[in-house]
């Protein structure tokens, strides 16, 4: 075992002495050492059952004869972070867990690894992490928040009632007590945000690639399911240590792709294509940006969910959970190992019936594409990812006056003024991972948009991201982004810009020989924050069609 550098021989006796230190008795030296790397905080509705899960993980790892040791991982909320200076470390954070991880458990040869998860960024990093270091890892995500509920039975959601409910009020669709109603309601208690965005998707793409066992990725975070799956979850690490499966045996190419079609065919979050490259890349696998495009078209979306649709976690999980999915979409699946020992088709031979209210059939889709479309053109020369799912028939196809903006408090400024109207192109660029840096989501903007009623008749574009929360016809990951000079700098007021979504196009109407001009013009920025270790960041962080990854060039 990894460990043994640590507990044997006359030259660990010292190593030994500080394990004993630590309260690990001599009988225990044997066992394989577990590490648990919970990202435990007091910060995160996500995260603060996590204390419950940890207790069953630890007795599990005993029960099935290792020996555990917890160590802390940070995390940040996204809401909380979101419209200020803390979402530019949000994205970042997925490098400093994969490598706080691989640092943990290198320095102390640990043998295998339990990795305690749920939020956004969180779990790709803790998966970045596994598939980096190839020791025996499993995932537990702990689990999605039940919907609000009001008196008169409505469900309430995280973004919809707060978000797009702060837009509704400032049009006057809705008063004050209305909006605070919604507050009150939004998050009634721990687990993550109802729909499906970022957390939950990546907790369900966690169970798809077989990093987590059945049920783990929808599963209630009040649950006492959650807590049995927390259980077998370390019983298991044991077992995986000393047959050795690693994560490199699981994630594979087959494996990817049934992510991404899994992800397609529920429509969502887009985020989650900055995560599976960045994952694919650790994992050795190679996943061009082009692949979920290319599924897309042939993967329709079987599922309505919140927050661009009508179901919530809870529907999901009740109604199949991810081997529901993967049995609607039956020859589309690809065969894959998992961490339970039984392969991707016999567990999901083993499914006999799926609520089709929910997870329909494919003949009977509620699109007949996935939920993400990669755009080209122009604007987006090495790529544009957009979150088909949630856009309007009539948004598929439009054509609007470009309005530029260099920051996001910039766009949302103009968006709470009344300054944007029906035919207008929202343009907020020197977001990307360079240039933000950190490549902030704009949910607050993407929402206003919504909450004023501007979703069929405005557009909106940016080399940043978007939360798995956001709907209608907004366009990210634009690559190049405007910091290393990509199109999107050159766009001026005015111009005209064409969004065509099936065609898998976004132009913008300018000459060649017009922006050759405006090219040679451009000028690099100063950067946005010029100390810290995002400064830093910004140095190295490669653009987002390669996942947003880090590199030593």
């Amino acid at each position: 075992m990894r460990s043994d550098v640590i507990t044997k021989g006359l030259e660990r006796t010292p190593h030994r002495a500080l394990l004993k230190g630590a309260g690990v008795p001599q009988s225990e030296m044997e066992k394989p050492f577990i590490g648990i790397a919970t990202s435990f905080t007091d910060l995160i509705p996500g995260h603060v059952g996590m204390r419950d899960l940890e207790r069953f993980i630890e007795k599990g790892v005993h029960t099935g004869g290792g020996y555990s040791f917890f160590f802390g991982i940070p995390g940040v909320c996204d809401g909380i972070a979101m419209g200020h200076k803390g979402m530019h470390y949000s994205l970042p954070t997925r490098e400093l867990i994969a490598d706080m991880v691989e640092s943990v458990a290198e320095a102390h040869r640990l043998d295998g690894l339990v990795l305690l998860t749920n939020c956004d960024k969180i779990t790709p990093g803790m998966l970045m992490a596994a598939a980096r270091l190839n020791i025996p890892s499993i995932v537990v995500t702990a689990g999605p928040m039940l919907s609000g509920r009001g008196s008169d039975g409505r469900r309430y959601s995280f973004v919809t009632d707060t978000f797009e409910a702060m837009a509704r009020y400032k049009a006057g669709v809705i008063d004050a007590k209305e909006l605070q109603v919604c507050e009150e309601n939004a998050c009634p208690g721990m687990g993550s945000c109802q729909g499906l965005f970022t957390a939950n998707t990546m907790a369900i793409l966690t169970e798809t690639l077989g990093m987590s066992l059945p049920r783990c990725g929808t599963a209630l975070a009040v649950s006492a399911l959650k807590r049995r799956i927390a259980f077998a979850s370390g019983e298991k690490i044991v077992e995986l240590v000393k047959n050795q499966i690693t994560p490199r045996q699981i994630l594979t190419r087959e494996a990817f792709e049934n992510a991404i079609r899994v992800d397609l065919a529920l429509g969502g979050s887009s985020n989650t294509v900055l995560h599976l490259l960045a994952i694919a890349r650790e994992a050795g696998v190679e996943l061009p940006l082009e692949t979920f495009d290319i599924l897309s078209r042939e993967t329709p979306q079987i599922a309505s969910m919140n927050p661009a649709g009508e179901h919530f976690m809870e529907d999901l999980d009740v109604a199949g959970g991810v081997l529901g999915v993967l049995k609607q979409l039956g020859e589309r699946v690809k065969d894959s190992q998992t961490v339970l020992g039984i392969s991707t088709l016999q567990m999901v031979s083993g499914i006999d019936k799926v609520d089709e209210s929910v997870i329909r059939p494919v003949d009977k889709p509620v699109k007949k594409e996935g939920g993400i479309a990669v755009l080209f053109g122009n604007l987006a020369p090495k790529g544009a990812v957009v979150k088909q799912s949630g856009v309007s028939d009539k948004m598929m196809q439009f054509t609007g006056t470009a309005r530029c903006f260099n920051s996001e408090e910039e766009a949302m400024a103009a968006l709470m003024d009344g300054k944007i109207v029906a035919g207008n192109v929202v343009v907020i660029r020197y977001e990307g991972p360079k240039g933000g840096p950190g490549m902030r989501e704009m949910l607050a903007p993407t929402a206003a948009i919504m909450g004023l009623g501007l979703g069929d008749s405005v557009a909106l574009i940016t080399d940043g991201r978007f939360s798995g929360g956001t709907r209608g016809p907004c366009i990210g990951h634009i690559s190049p982004e405007a910091a290393e000079g990509g199109p999107i700098a050159l766009v001026e007021e005015g111009d005209q810009i064409v969004l065509d979504i099936p065609s898998r196009k976004l132009e913008l109407l300018v000459d060649e020989e017009t922006l050759k001009q405006r090219q040679a013009a451009w000028q690099r920025p100063e950067p946005k924050i010029k100390s810290g270790w995002l400064s830093r960041y910004a140095k190295v962080v490669t653009s987002a069609y390669t996942g947003a990854i880090t590199t030593g060039d």
